[in-house]
């Protein structure tokens, strides 16, 4: 069964291009093309694609508010962040909105088939400078924020740095691969973070974190 492809960009020749180029993958089949945020939406619902290959910047509603209301409606969609702006806010929002990844659009052919490969097998997508901004925006949280933490729960620092991450929305394997750990040792930090926190949960977790923060 072919991997059903929805391709979302303001810009039709670059989308043309594109669907003309994974159209020559025999294991895709492009669904259709939609020219911004809203009308991905709309084709997402009718056509129910497998992977949606989403622009950011995009008129009527750019590609992270389209990406949290395509994983509102459609939750199994996957959907791929595929732009020319390596920009750490845009890189957050798009993943904290439910992308399965990120991609610039000078991404080989090669790339960008596995990308979706791995995107519709479940995989999370973050070519490594990605990854390095995610880590880099994560850094920038506030010393108050920090302080907070370490001196209600004792957090060491690379507990306060991922149980912010926590907090924020990332999944465990976004934190992973942002921090450049394997996936065994985020989840035995995360567990420490339990521990220290006496929650059984990332729902308890955020709760207390939630509370501490607010000055509850």
């Amino acid at each position: 069964m072919k991997i059903k492809i929805l391709l979302a960009d303001d810009q039709p020749i670059l989308a043309d291009g594109i669907g003309s180029v994974l159209s020559a993958c025999e294991e895709f089949e492009i669904a259709g093309i939609a020219s911004d945020g809203v009308e991905a939406v709309k084709l997402t619902q009718k056509l129910r694609p497998d992977v949606v290959l989403m622009d950011i910047r995009m008129p009527n509603m750019n590609g992270v508010v389209a990406t949290k209301e395509i994983k509102r409606i459609c939750p199994d969609v996957k959907v791929l962040v595929l732009t020319t702006f390596d920009d750490s806010d845009y890189i957050l929002g798009a993943i904290n909105s439910g992308a399965s990844g990120y991609l610039l659009k000078d991404t080989s052919y090669s790339a960008l088939v596995d990308a979706i490969k791995n995107a519709y097998a479940g995989d999370t997508i973050l070519p490594a400078k990605i990854a390095r901004s995610i880590a880099s925006a994560a850094s920038l949280v506030t010393n108050d924020r920090q302080i907070k933490l370490k001196r209600k729960f004792g957090f060491s620092d690379r507990e306060v740095e991922i149980a912010i991450m926590l907090y924020e929305g990332f999944t465990n394997k976004q934190i992973a691969s942002a921090l450049k750990l394997t996936d065994g040792t985020s989840r035995n930090y995360i567990s420490a973070i339990y521990v220290k926190m006496d929650c059984a949960n990332r729902g308890e977790a955020v709760e207390k974190m939630r509370d501490c923060l607010n000055g509850e």
